[in-house]
Order: structure tokens, then C-alpha cells, then sequence
């Protein structure tokens, strides 16, 4: 039995499917094939069947390419990733997989497939079955099913195919012990090439892991811990976190960095001091980086930094209160000052994350936020429009109220595939939440202190120097026009 986990092609563009927000970013980022490279580790270590996992993104194949690559080398059942703006590409990629292959089974994963499971099926007649939300043992259970030629039936967590009816099987328990998993690095040094992969906020070459799963939190648009994760916070050991530490610098060399690409890395606190004094124990030489929330305080920032940490990313989203209740953030403008100044005291970096477009969203609320980043002043700063996806509490929001101006996916995303604006508020348009993000997008970046910073930090650290000469090698052009 031969299994493939398939990252497939988007115009041959660096695209980031297992994003929070996924697009083709204006920074370059390309991230890891998060997901299927954990069920496909999983399946490696709990199966004899011959696994594969195939980034097409990451190689820059077409599908011309990734088909010729295929009749060569067939798979008897192949998963393949799905988001939200690349559903059209998604689904014509395992249709030709089909077509070329009739034998070879075809199961769609990921996060839009999980939320549109029944659609998919009833509208596109080469896909055999969608395994839903976290896939990683329903994965081995169809292929132990396909092998015995079992009914797909008895496998929970599936929506499939059979004699022309589309059947819908319980939801699968969602795995609590998250140290049944083998390292996620092990099959990155395996299957991909690290050289492949950048974050513009990170040194590189980096590697991305999840040290948990689902959120504590309720942000009302964020897709992962609804849509995949069911809002259930699981976390991995402090000992087998810091072990996979070990295993990075052992085995892999060359990596610099580590991305902790948890939705909360730092939601459990009693865990995240025992990663760090585990790290610091073992005398970690890897930095890393992770997502947090403006309620970190500075002894923990102080600890992490001397585990490794080098950067925070925190979502400030909006400097209005109104808002940032609205979509059930739970923080306040007034905290951020304090994160920021207790993580430059701290000695760590911080990125931060706004998004522009939300529920009560006005062109003032919209300049205040921009003002409110440039005080805050974080080394590195993105400027989002609000995008829904379904599945999310905000995807029903938009849906319900009207606020869509589409339901045509593609639209999610420009023709460049960069990030668009698809929620159209009253007195709000969609096009000027876009155009704004482009403006503060320019002024945070184009400012004199801030380069003049930037420019201190690449004469005082070579790897940072390195770092900001890559990314603004990739981001600059987006600085001086509109998207």
C-alpha cells in the first residue's frame, strides 16, 4: 500500500495553505506542510505501508509536472491539503490525479474541505471521501480499510462516496496525547528540504512545529482551533517539546530557528516555564519563536529568553476596545504597551499582527489602529483586511448579515495571490479596507526612526542583518505600490 500526503500546486507560487490567513504573502513566507507532515509521520511510525509526502508548492511544480511525477510513481490513495482560496486549484488537482489514475483513491483534507465536506463530494465526482478536522489516525484507518477492502463506513471522522450516495460517519475523538506523535522534524528531514521554507520575522533556515492543538480562546474569525481543532486545548509534554529541541540541533545542523506555530503557545504557563527550564537545562542553542497574547508578563519573557526565544508575534488586531470585543478577543490597547515594553526589556523581538475590516470597523477605528502600531512600534508589523472562512463564527457572521460581496472563493485572494478584501461593511467597502491595509502598510514601514532602527540592528547582529536584507529583498516592492 502505497500512501501519498500531497501538498499540491498553485500557480507556482510560494502559497501557505496551513496558514492562519493562507495567501501568497508579500513577504515571501512559505511555510511548512504543517498537517500532512504529522499525519504522514504518524502513519510512517504506525504502519508498514510505503508513505510519501509530496510538497509541490515548496518544489515549484505545475500539475503537469506533479502528474508526470505521479505516473511514475503512483500511490494507491492519496490526501490532498485544501484551503479556502485555493479550492478551485485543490479540487482540479485531484480531479487530474483521477483522471490520470482511476485506480488511485482520492480523500481531500484541511481546513475548507473539513467545513464543505458534503458540497465537495456532491459537486465533484473524483473525489472518493473528505476526512475531517484532525485526520491524522483517520488517515491510517482508510488506508487499513482500502488494503482489507473493508467498508469505508465503520472509519469515523469521513464523509464519502458510496453507490452514488454521499454518507457521513460520526465525528472522530480528537487524540489527547499529542506525544503519540512522533517529531514533526523527523519528517521534514525525511521527506522536504529546509531551504525551502522562510518566515520574513525568522532566521533561516527555520523549522516549523505545533507543541499543541486547538486554543483556549474564542477569537471569533480564527479558523484553525474552530474548524480543525473543535476549540479543545491539548498540549504535548514539556519533556517531549525540549526532546524534539535535541533532536533539531542532532539531526538537523543547519536549522537556526525554531517556529512554535501553536495558535497559543504560551496559554498553559506552568508548562511553558518547564519547556524553558528544560531548554535552558540542556543548554539549547536553537532561538525560536512563538504566538502569544498581550498578557505575558515580563518574568516568564525574561525566562524565555534565556530558553532561546527570540521573537514574540502577538495579535493586537485593533487599538478600539468596541472592536476588539466584537470578535471576542479578550484583551485590551492598553496591555499592548505593556507587553511591548516588558519584551524589550526582555531582549526579545516582537511582530505584531492588526487587521483591519472587523465587526464595527470605521475609517477612523482604521486610523487609530494604524497609529496605535506605529506607538507601539514593534520590529515587524502585518496589516490584514478581515477575512472569513467558513467554518468560523465570523465566516456566519458575514453570511448571515449580508456583508459577503462573494461567495466565489477565488475571490478570497488577488490575481497575484495576495490577501483581498471580500467583506463589504456599511459605510466600509471592502476596496478601502484593502487600500488601507496597502497606506499603513507604507507609513509603518517607510518611517525614518524605523529604519534608522533597522538599520542599528543590521550593523549590531549579522544574523539579524542577514534576515532583514532577505525579507526586504522580497517586501520592498509591495512598499511602493498598491496590491
Amino acid at each position: 500500500m502505497k500512501i501519498l500526503y500531497l501538498n499540491g500546486p498553485y500557480k507556482k507560487l510560494p502559497y501557505s495553505r496551513p496558514s492562519r490567513s493562507p495567501a501568497v504573502t508579500k513577504s515571501g513566507t512559505i511555510y511548512y506542510p504543517i498537517w500532512l507532515a504529522y499525519a504522514a509521520g504518524l502513519a510512517q511510525h504506525q504502519t508498514d505501508y510505503q508513505i510519501n509526502l509530496i510538497d509541490a508548492v515548496a518544489r515549484k511544480w505545475d500539475l503537469p509536472e506533479l502528474l508526470n511525477h505521479l505516473r511514475n510513481h503512483p500511490a494507491d490513495l492519496v490526501f490532498c491539503d485544501s484551503s479556502t482560496p485555493s479550492i478551485d486549484q485543490d479540487l482540479a488537482t485531484a480531479s487530474a490525479i483521477k483522471q490520470n489514475l482511476p485506480q488511485t483513491k482520492i480523500v481531500m483534507v484541511g481546513t475548507h474541505a473539513t467545513a464543505t465536506a458534503k458540497l465537495l463530494l456532491q459537486t465533484n465526482p473524483h473525489i472518493d471521501a473528505v476526512a475531517q478536522g484532525e485526520y491524522d489516525r483517520t488517515a491510517i484507518e482508510l488506508a487499513q480499510a482500502l488494503d482489507n477492502n473493508q467498508n469505508w463506513q465503520n472509519v469515523t471522522g469521513i464523509t464519502f462516496r458510496q453507490n452514488h450516495q454521499i454518507i457521513q460517519t460520526p465525528p472522530r475523538d480528537l487524540i489527547d496525547n499529542l506525544d503519540d506523535f512522533p517529531f514533526i522534524s523527523k519528517v521534514y528531514r525525511d521527506f522536504l528540504d529546509p531551504q525551502d521554507y522562510f518566515f520574513s520575522a525568522a532566521q533561516f533556515p527555520m523549522v516549523m512545529i505545533i507543541t499543541s492543538r486547538g486554543c483556549p480562546h474564542r477569537c471569533g474569525w480564527c479558523l484553525y482551533p474552530q474548524v480543525m481543532h473543535r476549540g479543545k486545548y491539548r498540549l504535548r509534554s514539556a519533556q517531549n517539546v525540549a526532546a524534539e529541541f535535541e533532536f533539531i540541533a542532532r539531526e538537523m545542523p543547519q536549522i537556526r530557528e525554531v517556529g512554535i506555530e501553536d495558535d497559543l503557545f504560551t496559554g498553559n504557563k506552568k508548562r511553558l516555564r518547564e519547556i524553558c527550564q528544560l531548554l535552558i537545562r540542556q543548554n539549547n542553542k536553537l532561538n525560536f519563536w512563538c504566538d502569544t497574547r498581550v498578557d505575558l508578563d515580563y518574568q516568564t519573557m525574561a525566562l524565555m529568553k534565556q530558553a532561546g526565544c527570540r521573537l514574540l508575534i502577538a495579535g493586537f488586531e485593533s487599538a478600539d476596545q468596541e472592536i476588539l470585543n466584537n470578535i471576542n478577543k479578550g484583551t485590551d490597547p492598553q496591555s499592548a504597551f505593556h507587553f511591548v515594553a516588558d519584551a524589550r526589556r526582555a531582549g526579545l523581538l516582537v511582530h505584531g499582527c492588526f487587521v483591519l475590516g472587523n465587526p464595527g470597523e470605521t475609517h477612523q477605528s482604521m486610523r487609530r489602529t494604524l497609529d496605535f502600531a506605529k506607538k507601539l512600534n514593534p520590529d515587524t508589523a502585518q496589516f490584514f483586511p478581515m477575512i472569513v472562512y467558513p467554518g468560523t463564527a465570523m465566516y456566519q457572521w458575514a453570511q448571515q448579515n449580508q456583508y459577503l460581496k462573494t461567495e466565489d472563493y477565488r475571490q478570497w485572494l488577488t490575481e497575484d495571490g495576495l490577501h483581498n478584501s471580500i467583506v463589504d461593511l456599511p459605510n466600509l467597502p471592502s476596496h478601502e479596507v484593502l487600500r488601507f491595509c496597502d497606506l499603513a502598510r507604507r507609513e509603518f514601514y517607510l518611517r525614518k526612526g524605523y529604519i534608522f532602527k533597522k538599520l542599528t540592528q543590521s550593523l549590531t547582529n549579522f544574523h539579524e542583518a542577514k534576515r532583514n536584507v532577505k525579507a526586504f529583498s522580497r517586501f520592498a516592492k509591495y512598499l511602493v505600490r498598491a496590491s
